[in-house]
This record gives C-alpha cells, sequence and structure tokens, in this order.
C-alpha cells in the first residue's frame, strides 16, 4: 500500500467529508473533502490533497440528466482516472461506484425497476473492482453502495452483493444511497436499523445534511453533505466577502458551516452504536 493512501482504521466516532464544487480545495482544506470525478476529471494539472477525501462518481447528475451511464466514463476509464488520482492527488480514502440510484423519479428516467437497478449497480461494483486489482490499487478502494427505496429493498440489494461473494458484513465501508432526502424521515431509520439487523454496520451516508447528521451518526462510519452550499446561495455573502454576491462557492463559508454546525455534532457522537430494533414507528413524518 502506496504511503499517500489515507485510512482510519482506529478512527472513533463519525468521520465527515465536506462536499465542494472545487476540487482545489484539496491542497489547503483544513477538514475532510467529498469530490465528484465530474468537477475533477476536467483537470490537467492535479492539485495534491493534504487531507483526506472520497470521490463521488457522479451518478445522481447521469441519471437526472441522461437517465443511464452511457454518457459518463466508462469502467476502464473510471478506474483509469482513481489511478491518476491515487497517485497524483494522493490521501484518497475511497471511491464510490457508478451506481444506480433508485428514488421514483431517477427509475421513472430511466425506465427500469429497482431490481434492475440493483442488478447495474452490483455488476459494475464487481467490474471496477476487478479493474482495480488489475491497477494495483487497493482492494477496497472501491466501496459498495446499497440502493433501494422502501426498507427491504436494500435488504434484497445486500442479498444480490451476497449472491455475488460479496460480504458486505465484513466490508470497510458501505455506503448507503438514495437516503438524502428522506434522512429526516423515520423510513432513513428503518434502512437503517434493517442493515445494522443484518450485520452491515460500517454504512456511509451519502448526502447526509445536519438534521440528518443529528439523528443518525452514531449509526454511521461516515457521512457527506453539500448542503452549506445550498444554505448560502439563500443568504447574503458574510462580511467582508465582497467579490461574490453569495457564499455558494466560498471556503470560508463552508469552513465555517463546518464548524458552526457540524463539529458539535460529532463531538457529540463519540462512539458509533447498534440502533434499536424498532427504535423508529411505523410511517415517514418527520
Amino acid at each position: 500500500m502506496t504511503p499517500n493512501h489515507h485510512r482510519s482504521p482506529q478512527q472513533v466516532g463519525t468521520q465527515f467529508y465536506l462536499g465542494t464544487h472545487h476540487p482545489g480545495w484539496l491542497s489547503s482544506a483544513p477538514v475532510p473533502l467529498f469530490i465528484s470525478d465530474r468537477r475533477l476529471r476536467s483537470y490537467k494539472r492535479l492539485p495534491r490533497a493534504i487531507v483526506p477525501w472520497a470521490l463521488d462518481s457522479g451518478g445522481f447528475t447521469e441519471l437526472s440528466q441522461y437517465g443511464s451511464w452511457d454518457h459518463g466514463p466508462t469502467p476502464a476509464d473510471y478506474i483509469a482516472r482513481i489511478h491518476r488520482y491515487w497517485h497524483e492527488v494522493g490521501h484518497l480514502a475511497w471511491a464510490a461506484p457508478q451506481d444506480w440510484m433508485c428514488e421514483p423519479w431517477i427509475t421513472a428516467n430511466t425506465g427500469l425497476t429497482i431490481t434492475e437497478h440493483h442488478h447495474r449497480t452490483v455488476d459494475n461494483y464487481q467490474r471496477l473492482r476487478d479493474l482495480a486489482a488489475q491497477a494495483d490499487l487497493p482492494a477496497d478502494i472501491i466501496t459498495p453502495v446499497l440502493q433501494g427505496w422502501e426498507p427491504d429493498d436494500y435488504l434484497r440489494c445486500a442479498d444480490l452483493y451476497a449472491a455475488a461473494g460479496v460480504d458486505l458484513t465484513t466490508a470497510p465501508l458501505v455506503g448507503l444511497g438514495t437516503v438524502c432526502r428522506r434522512q429526516g424521515t423515520t423510513t432513513a431509520g428503518h434502512i437503517i436499523t434493517g442493515l445494522h439487523t443484518a450485520g452491515i454496520t460500517r454504512l456511509h451516508g451519502f448526502g447526509f445534511k445536519v438534521h440528518g447528521l443529528a439523528r443518525y451518526a452514531n449509526h454511521l462510519v461516515s457521512a457527506d453533505s453539500l448542503a452549506w452550499s445550498y444554505t448560502a446561495r439563500r443568504r447574503p455573502p458574510l462580511p467582508g466577502c465582497t467579490t461574490h454576491i453569495n457564499c455558494a462557492n466560498c471556503p470560508r463559508f463552508a469552513y465555517q458551516w463546518h464548524t458552526n454546525h457540524i463539529r458539535p455534532i460529532l463531538n457529540r457522537q463519540p462512539t458509533r452504536t447498534q440502533p434499536p430494533l424498532f427504535a423508529y414507528p411505523t410511517g415517514t413524518a418527520a
């Protein structure tokens, strides 16, 4: 394993990756970052990271805009870029696969069933894992992701991984997809509880906003969010920020948001726990 690879096997509490549209922040950020391949792949000269970071494949944008991955990179191209990021950027903790989200508006756009999205997600993970091995990347550089809509969908997706010989109960990290818009509901709690009960406990929450993180942080190994940018877009710029009409792309606002909203949550969640069975009442109200 090369020295530039960042792992936190003894990490206590939840790791939080601050989402950003600006890969250049990697060379100066005081906190871990979550960056999309769609942003980073256009860079001819890559920034050198001084913090751990994770790579988003950009799947939500691909499926939202095109209804498929046909306009996106092939698995071989994606792995080639991960290989480059690994060596040239450094500190890459893990990369998301080219998975298939399962929101109803996404499946309507693709014209496929949730079951087909499951199969394509698992197949892509296997393909990327094999290509990563051929590229001499770490075995766990690609993180498996569970997708679904109802809680049982996630368990069925886990069954597909198991049938493919992938034991998610021992995986260093398992992504939890299609929950960013429902984390304030009890459905998200049912999903997390069901996975913990099945022994899948090392979860990453994609797109967890402040209220979701406050509610579920101690049930997650890690999470990411770009919510600070959406918040800043609706507000005037910070005092002293005179070069932009809002702070939606402002590192000063982003790090201040992290300090004021995320760090207190992480400080209150020193250890991860398994959510108790039936901890969340039936229904979808917040």
